[in-house]
């Protein structure tokens, strides 16, 4: 699934384009992940019960296709990959604050 924001509807309703970013499995996890802390794929394996490899790979990479996460090849031994939030992705940080407090006044 990708999330080209070229339609009709995204032009009516910006706010359609973001949600349709977070939509699909761990997206939401995986930004309220790193809010906390740079992620780790094998740790988010283990973080997430029933994420898999596939899953988990495609909502990274549509995460950073996006521009809400960036990836960096941390060159230490062992080499790893870790993904940061990018200044969008911080600038999203109070939108979904607010949408936990709205969850939680339900």
């Amino acid at each position: 699934m990708t999330t080209n924001s070229n339609s009709a509807t995204d032009e009516i309703c910006p706010a359609h384009a973001l949600l349709k970013t977070f939509s699909g499995k761990w997206k939401p996890e995986l930004f309220r992940s790193a809010v906390s802390a740079p992620l780790r794929f094998n740790s988010l394996l283990k973080q997430l019960p029933g994420a898999n490899k596939q899953s988990l790979s495609v909502a990274l990479k549509e995460l950073e296709e996006a521009g809400i996460l960036s990836k960096l090849t941390v060159k230490l031994k062992p080499l790893h990959i870790e993904y940061h939030l990018t200044d969008k992705g911080q600038q999203l940080i109070p939108i979904f604050e607010q949408l936990e407090l709205l969850q939680h006044k339900r």
